[in-house]
């Protein structure tokens, strides 16, 4: 495997007293049921009811033209996940396949820039659920949002197959009102699908010609409209023969998730009274005016249904983040001990849960959190990144695992794309996330890099 210049490969796992693990997770989940955790964790009717609304207000018609140009960026995102995850099965997810392609100091930077995200994103993802009970109900946002992250975590705590099957019935919940906004859009089309390829932007309300550039604009966010089927990569060590699942489960929650997300959207621009609507309007106002207050209610029901799911897998997903780099040694040894237990009935990890969605519905309650929003984009970008550069150094990794088509085209893809949307970022963000590299690597090298033989022990679960 590939390391950095004078740095040491990660110790082999073998006799090394310290290197003793406890039993650990268990391969239950069959594809689908893999594919059904990873679409819920990438909430497609959120992404559509929230993020595409701030495009439509700018790309006009030339949104799907933005949604699809941001879906081929994460293909490449997905087919580096893919290859790195199945060549390394391990629920620490990004963190693993960065260690063993690029080393172990990166592979700590990695766990710190997701670790942060893990505490950031959920709640922000529940202060939106209040916001789409109103017309049902008055909530306040930071009572709810923090009610909507406890939940999310008692359900958490379940088996990892009962969260399957709640999971999925949330999913198909969230689909029909997806489903709801296709069919009222058609159906009230106003226009053709040659809107579609004669798009027009909108400055304010009025219409110009859609160019690169206005593209280029929209492609930081749309990039991320289908973020999160890199959960499929933290479910692995419970995911049924990983070495070809895994791939089969990021690419299908992909390509599910940018169905439900741009087939809805394709709709609206087709069925708006007026393309300068789409400047103003949100969905709800545009199934108002289709179908009336009550199925807008409806709607917005689901849409907050999708906002608990998507909180429920971020839930699962992150305490595995947490479990898997105390069981790799990463901290103080009755910090290792206490992260890595699993419960004994659920076989899930209850303390790395709760250490980590805990804070988050403290955040969500008392934090300007959305405040955060800026920063955390950065570091996702910053996460795909360097992911993209494993990619393209792992075909030098000794693990067998699935290898994507047109390799290295992805990566660079990647590369080019997400190098882009950093550009756009604000200097601020770009700072604290330099400030939060440095204290990961002075840790690194001050606690973990001197106790090489027992701290940082990283198992790509080679074996299974």
């Amino acid at each position: 495997m590939a390391t950095l210049p004078g740095e040491s490969a990660p110790p082999l796992l073998t006799d090394e007293p310290t290197a003793r693990r406890p039993e650990g997770l268990k391969p239950v989940l069959g594809v689908v049921a893999a594919i059904m955790l990873t679409v819920s964790c990438i909430t497609p009717a959120s992404s559509l009811f929230i993020i595409v609304p701030e495009l439509l207000a700018s790309q006009g018609s030339g949104v799907v033209l933005t949604l699809l140009a941001g879906v081929l960026i994460s293909v490449g995102v997905g087919a580096c996940y893919a290859e790195l995850g199945t060549r390394t099965p391990s629920s620490g997810g990004e963190y693993v396949m960065v260690t063993h392609t690029l080393g172990r100091s990166l592979g700590w930077v990695t766990f710190v820039m997701t670790a942060a995200t893990l505490i950031v994103i959920p709640p922000v993802i529940a202060l939106g659920t209040a916001d789409y009970l109103a017309p049902i109900v008055d909530l306040d946002r930071a009572t709810t949002g923090a009610i909507v992250m406890l939940l999310a975590t008692a359900t958490g705590l379940l088996d990892i197959k009962a969260n399957a099957y709640v999971t999925s019935a949330f999913l198909v919940i969230e689909t029909l009102a997806a489903a709801v906004v296709a069919y009222l859009g058609f159906s009230h089309a106003e226009r053709g699908v040659d809107t579609l390829w004669h798009p027009q932007a909108l400055d304010g309300t009025t219409l110009t010609p859609l160019t690169a550039a206005i593209v280029l604009s929209g492609l930081a966010v749309s990039t991320f409209v289908v973020n999160g089927f890199g959960t499929a990569s933290y479910l692995a060590e419970e995911i049924i023969e990983p070495r070809k699942n895994v791939a089969r489960a990021v690419f299908g929650s992909l390509f599910i998730g940018a169905a439900i997300i741009v087939i809805p959207t394709i709709a609206t621009v087709m069925g708006v009274g007026s393309l300068s609507d789409l400047a103003e309007g949100t969905f709800p106002d545009f199934v108002t005016t289709w179908a009336g207050p009550r199925v807008s209610a409806a709607v917005s029901v689901g849409i907050a249904i999708a906002i608990l799911n998507a909180v429920i897998v971020m839930v699962i997903q992150n305490g595995r983040v947490i479990y898997s780099s105390a069981r790799d040694k990463s901290w103080p040894e009755p910090v290792n001990r206490a992260l890595s237990s699993l419960h004994p009935r659920f076989g899930s990890p209850v303390l790395a849960t709760l250490t980590v969605a805990l804070p988050g519905a403290l955040m969500a309650y008392l934090v300007d959190i959305e405040s955060l929003l800026g920063i955390t984009s950065v570091i996702v970008s910053s996460v795909y990144l360097t992911l993209a550069v494993a990619a393209l150094a792992v075909r030098r990794s000794p693990h067998a695992g699935w290898k994507m088509p047109l390799w290295p085209l992805a990566p660079v893809l990647v590369i080019v794309g997400v190098g882009y949307a950093l550009s756009e970022s604000a200097t601020g963000d770009l700072l604290i996330v330099a400030a939060m590299v440095g204290g990961a690597l002075a840790y690194y090298y001050g606690y973990l890099r001197p106790r090489g033989s027992s701290r940082f022990l990283v198992d790509p679960q080679q074996d299974r």
